[in-house]
């Protein structure tokens, strides 16, 4: 069994650690195995926005460099009402590196009001290839 609010925290840990001097906007996000292994990651921002990476992705990189895998959530946490929702890039990566996956999307400020979706929802008809 998943345990959202564990992940929420975790994320909502992780987004202390955002380095955003432009924009201000800070994002955490953690990534939980089906081992129970959890996996944080925040977003870094560069002056030319091109180069910025969001926090899911820097998660989702950081497990899959370190041989993680087999994910079954992911928690994103921002200070946005409702809680942010993964962008169309994050939402790629995520549909074909944990595609079963559940989301759990939560504002900082409000933490235990948590949003549900799974990665197939928040990306229908994704593009992947299938070996």
């Amino acid at each position: 069994m998943i345990n959202k609010n564990k992940l929420i925290q975790a994320a909502a840990r992780s987004r202390q650690r955002a380095v955003a001097p432009y924009s201000k906007f800070k994002v955490g996000a953690a990534l939980l195995t089906k081992s129970g292994e959890i996996i944080s990651g925040a977003n870094v921002e560069s002056a030319s926005y091109g180069l910025t990476c969001c926090a899911e992705r820097v998660a989702l990189f950081g497990a899959l460099t370190g041989g993680k895998k087999n994910f079954i959530a992911v928690a994103v946490v921002a200070r946005a009402a409702g809680g942010a929702s993964p962008c169309g890039a994050c939402r790629q990566l995520l549909a074909e590196y944990a595609p079963d996956a559940m989301v759990f999307m939560a504002d900082s400020a409000a933490l235990k009001k948590i949003r549900e979706a799974t990665v197939r929802e928040l990306l229908p008809s994704a593009f992947v290839i299938v070996p």
